[in-house]
């Protein structure tokens, strides 16, 4: 049974922690990292170094969507792609396990899961436009 009284509560809890996280990691690729850096990154992987720049505005655009409640249900699956992307090239090849250089995919598989509850859950509490997936 779900508690209709706090649930909307502990998706805007869910929606904003989401996004902060997203808006954290894209805040280490530019000012710790730095676009051209990341860019270097992602080219030692074998992807085009644009797609350096691609990846952090998708992390802008959805960190900011889920913190302000903008169609959140859409933007939690649109980051989907992006994290299963960082499975594939980064942190799969690392292992389960986040304890090496890489990290393993255990936190970004977590982090898939808490989207997809959160696109299944609804938009919680203060969103700004609810998604009409009803």
């Amino acid at each position: 049974m779900v508690d209709t009284r706090t649930a909307p509560v502990a998706l805007l809890i869910l929606r904003v922690v989401l996004g902060l996280l997203f808006l954290a990691h894209v805040w280490l690729k530019i000012f710790v990292f730095t676009p051209a850096g990341t860019a270097g990154f992602f080219a030692s992987l074998g992807l085009p170094g644009w797609f350096a720049y691609v990846t952090m505005l998708w992390e802008i655009l959805g960190g900011l969507a889920l913190i302000l409640g903008v169609w959140p249900r859409a933007a939690a699956l649109a980051m989907v792609p992006l994290l299963l992307g960082t499975i594939v090239t980064v942190h799969g090849p690392a292992g389960f396990f986040f304890d090496s250089q890489y990290g393993g995919w255990e936190y970004p598989a977590f982090w898939i899961v808490a989207l997809i509850v959160l696109a299944l859950s609804g938009d919680g509490a203060k969103a700004l436009r609810p998604t009409p997936l009803r």
